[in-house]
């Protein structure tokens, strides 16, 4: 199943991939939306109800960052682990990768 339609990609019943880009600096902010850009970073955060992990990408010399919440913390984990070793990588790649329900 593709990373985007796996059902343990969502945060309270609504998919999170792809996030929403936020600028954090750059040439100019063009307010991109869906699977663009290039992976530059990622790394988890945990709230009291939810675990989350935050991306950067780069996108048209500019910088962006976006958050992905889950209810499902194991399945959060195991997603950080992936977008660790899949920097660089562009984030339309990413969505179309098949990641199987075993952990």
């Amino acid at each position: 199943m593709e990373l985007r339609k796996h059902p343990l990609m969502s945060y309270r019943g609504r998919p999170n991939w792809p996030p929403r880009w936020v600028w954090l600096g750059g040439k100019q902010n063009e307010r991109p939306t869906g699977e663009v850009g290039v992976l530059k970073q990622v790394s988890r955060y945990s709230l009291l109800t939810s675990d989350g992990l935050s991306l950067v990408i780069e996108y048209n010399d500019s910088a962006y960052m976006g958050l992905l919440l889950f209810d499902n913390f194991a399945f959060s984990r195991r997603i950080h682990e992936l977008l660790k070793t899949l920097r660089d990588r562009p984030i339309s790649a990413i969505g179309d990768l098949d990641i199987s329900d075993e952990p």
